[in-house]
């Protein structure tokens, strides 16, 4: 069991994704929390919507047995962190896919026929951690920032009712140096760290 869940989703091991994640686990241990890392990629995750998911969602058949695994761990977590490159202006498609399994209804929300919306992940705080390319300046004339947002953090968060943690994005990867990104890393990870850390002591 662990507090915080790392989910990582890049296929190769010496990516940024996979480093900031090992750095942010490094800085929870050593202040005491528990943490876990969900590598998709690595565990084989099949992102796809399939004829059984879909059964599920129409209530006609059971939820299969790699979804309810994926809850089970959200359940007993108390943050999630979501690490990601943005891939053209969005998540990765083995992450939304695993949202897309995972975040179903009876489980991060419920919508009764007829009735209104009730999201159940209220014990849940959720932290995006994208790893762009381009300049913050991009993100800020283009609107790209403004997009994430409402795509991730309205359009799921929100809408299942967890908590908003922290978005904290790693800029212009595609020329500052190895040197700078991995200072720019580890900082990073200490200030998330502290915010997690601060919040289960509330």
């Amino acid at each position: 069991m662990a507090d915080v869940l790392i989910v990582v989703a890049h296929p190769d091991e010496g990516s940024l994704t996979h480093r900031f994640a090992s750095q942010l686990q490094g800085a929870l241990a050593a202040q005491g929390a528990r943490s876990s890392i969900v590598d998709l990629s690595a565990e084989g995750f099949e992102p796809r919507f399939s004829p059984s998911d879909h059964a599920a969602f129409l209530g006609r058949g059971d939820v299969p047995e790699d979804v309810t695994l994926e809850q089970k761990r959200l359940d007993d977590a108390q943050h999630l962190f979501l690490v990601f490159p943005v891939y053209w202006w969005s998540m990765p498609a083995l992450l939304k896919g695993w949202i897309d399994r995972v975040f179903i209804g009876g489980w991060a929300f419920d919508q009764p026929p007829g009735g209104t919306l009730e999201p159940r992940l209220q014990n849940l705080t959720i932290h995006l951690v994208p790893i762009a390319g381009a300049t913050s300046g991009v993100y800020r004339r283009h609107g790209y920032g403004a997009s994430l947002s409402t795509q991730i953090e309205h359009g799921i968060v929100d809408y299942c009712g967890a908590r908003r943690g922290s978005t904290a994005y790693i800029y212009d990867t595609d020329t500052k140096s190895r040197e700078a990104l991995d200072a720019e890393m580890k900082q990073l990870a200490g200030e998330l760290t502290a915010r997690v850390v601060t919040s289960r002591a509330q």
